[in-house]
């Protein structure tokens, strides 16, 4: 295929305008100026010298119990050596990385070096993104309120009761206060955005009896974010361990919706309510099985997942044998990202759930069959 020419244009939403909500049109964001030659390169069967964004596990234990963790198979499988995280912190800064998430696996924050990973990210300019359960922003507090662009919190609740039930601390007290004081210090502080995530959690009897449900909440967990300051409410549905949706009766689904719908009143310039895809597919009663109809993820060559277990085409896959790349402990990332197969997943086969890069598959492969100009729009947000 020849290359597909790029026009620059005024059009899209500019870093400084750009809302919460634009962060969850993934397919959209392959368009940013910056964004649009890498993705063309893939398009047409290219590799990039490094991925635009990489998820990155420091660690894989965690502070918190969850028994509805579906990250529960990686956990507390050690970590990125202390040396060895630092390293890799520069290769990253010296690469064509544009942005990585500090994620899990475990508590990133837990790392001991993290706040050198973030220091070393951040002045090689990448920008940076952290999901974490809030337990101790305290301790990282300047940190994440100068440097990240973005940190959401799982919290999955709105009452200290709630939230043990589905979050149990490994201590013998909650977490939940000091999660929710993290979270306010943070608020008054951030330059970025801060968000509040709920993922909406039921279990059920051996007869199919509901006997416990956080899915009453979501009202008042939203509320609480917009009162204490953060930018989204994101709301998301439970997987299975195989990251399959689970659907839910429509009861359950009119319960949600009825909630949503009063927390559409409190949005504003500055809150903002978010649905992940999965949810999309919940409430609307689609089919678990996603069918894919190619053969090669393009998102695998511009995003990819460093954990201490190994490298992984994407979090879907973490821990999987069949998703492996190779092992940063062992040699450098950039030699490892040279040799990595990242065809090795096939999506028709490896990836029949809800996978949130799907619509940005399609759309790459739709660009790889044009032959009229490409219209870029200006950066907003490198988190493709």
């Amino acid at each position: 295929m020849s290359v597909i020419p790029i026009t620059p244009a005024s059009a899209g939403p500019p870093a400084s305008q750009a809302s919460a909500a634009d962060t969850l049109d993934l397919a959209g964001k392959i368009y940013q100026e910056s964004v649009l030659p890498h993705v063309l390169t893939v398009a047409d069967g290219g590799r990039l010298p490094a991925p635009l964004v990489i998820d990155l596990d420091p660690t894989t234990v965690c502070d918190l119990a969850c028994p509805e963790c579906i990250s529960s198979n990686v956990l507390h499988h050690g970590q990125i050596a202390r040396d060895r995280i630092v390293e890799l912190a520069e290769e990253l800064a010296a690469s064509q990385v544009q942005a990585v998430i500090l994620i899990g696996g475990g508590e990133p924050l837990l790392h001991r070096s993290i706040d050198t990973v973030i220091d070393t990210l951040h002045a090689g300019g990448i920008r940076l993104g952290l999901v974490t359960n809030g337990t101790t922003i305290d301790r990282h507090l300047d940190r994440l309120a100068e440097k990240l662009s973005w940190v959401r919190v799982s919290v999955d609740a709105a009452t200290e009761p709630v939230y043990d039930a589905f979050r149990p601390s490994r201590g013998k007290d909650s977490a939940f206060p000091g999660v929710m004081e993290n979270m306010q210090t943070l608020a008054r502080r951030k330059r970025g955005r801060l968000g509040y995530s709920f993922l909406l959690m039921q279990r059920f009897g051996a007869d199919g009896t509901l006997t416990d449900s956080n899915y009453h909440e979501v009202y008042a967990a939203g509320l609480r974010a917009k009162e204490m300051g953060c930018d989204y409410f994101e709301l998301k549905a439970m997987l299975d361990m195989d990251h399959f949706t689970v659907n839910q009766q429509q009861s359950h689904i009119d319960q949600v919706l009825e909630q949503w719908g009063r927390l559409e009143e409190l949005q504003d310039e500055s809150f903002h309510l978010l649905r992940s895809s999965n949810w999309e597919a919940v409430r609307q009663g689609s089919d678990p099985h996603q069918p894919k109809d190619y053969s090669a993820c393009a998102v695998a060559g511009l995003r990819t997942t460093i954990t201490p277990t190994g490298v992984y085409v994407c979090p879907y896959h973490r821990g999987n044998p069949h998703g492996l790349l190779g092992d940063i402990r062992d040699t450098s990332f950039a030699e490892l990202w040279k040799n990595a197969d990242t065809a090795r997943i096939d999506p028709r086969r490896d990836c029949r759930f809800h996978c949130a890069r799907h619509p940005t598959n399609v759309e790459i492969g739709a660009l790889a069959k044009r032959s009229e100009p490409v219209t870029a729009v200006p950066d907003y947000d490198p988190f493709i």
